[in-house]
């Protein structure tokens, strides 16, 4: 199946302005996760932005991006546009990988893929399991609840995704920012009206399960950090330029 990788990307975060340009060893934040998505090499990656100023450090640094519009709700939406506007008819599959998770693991975003093309699922994304206990409390840390206990080989069916405290804790996991869509999927999903569940908790893909479209869920090998606040990045900065050494 042809897959397309699609980075949606802007400076205007609430938390961190301007965090995809924040450097980590000389590189941009979104140059790194660029250079993971190419290294996993499952087809063409794009950064898709709404700022001029992320363009062109993508480009400087020898990857493709595409301007977008700033009046989009979600990440989601942003990818369509860019969907439409590199005008690949042949592409099948869609990964949109969060511009603010430079440590996402590479064979986690392989094993995804794999599953979405063995399974024929709708949409795909990955969670970890949960070893901080203080992530159940934390509202900036999203928890989804399967189906059924994730296992290296099992894509299991996402129920809910949540912020708030949650009492269960079985078969929750911590979610990580990224998705694979079938392209017509991809297209239903945007077509539809954000749910007020989406809006009350702030997550899109409630979206998908307020709709009746089905969630598969793949278990991650590693837990990886986006960035949020300024804690976040100066955590994974220290991480990064750590391993160089």
């Amino acid at each position: 199946m042809k897959t397309l990788v699609i980075i949606p990307s802007r400076l205007s975060a609430t938390r961190l302005p301007g965090k995809p340009l924040l450097k980590i060893n000389g590189l941009s934040i979104i140059s790194h996760v660029y250079k993971k998505a190419q290294d996993a090499n499952i087809g063409e990656v794009y950064v898709a932005a709404e700022d001029q100023e992320i363009i062109d450090d993508v480009s400087k640094n020898g990857g493709q991006a595409i301007l977008t519009s700033n009046i989009h709700k979600t990440g989601t939406d942003r990818v369509y546009e860019a969907l439409k506007k590199i005008g690949k008819p042949d592409i099948e599959l869609i990964m949109n990988l969060q511009g603010d998770e430079p440590l996402i693991n590479i064979e986690d975003i392989r094993n995804l893929h794999n599953q979405m093309i063995k399974t024929k699922s709708e949409i795909g994304t990955l969670a970890s399991k949960i070893e901080d206990e203080s992530f159940f409390q934390k509202e900036n840390v999203v928890k989804v609840l399967t189906k059924q206990s994730l296992t290296n080989s099992r894509f299991s069916e996402a129920i809910n995704f949540m912020r708030k405290s949650v009492d269960l804790r079985d078969n929750i996991y911590h979610h990580l920012g990224i998705y694979c869509y079938k392209v017509e999927t991809l297209k239903n999903f945007v077509s539809l009206e954000q749910s007020p569940n989406e809006i009350k908790n702030r997550l899109e893909q409630l979206r998908a399960l307020d709709n009746n479209i089905d969630i598969k869920v793949s278990l991650a090998k590693e837990s990886s950090i986006g960035v949020d606040t300024k804690e976040d990045f100066m955590a994974i900065k220290n991480i990064m330029e750590y391993n160089l050494k």
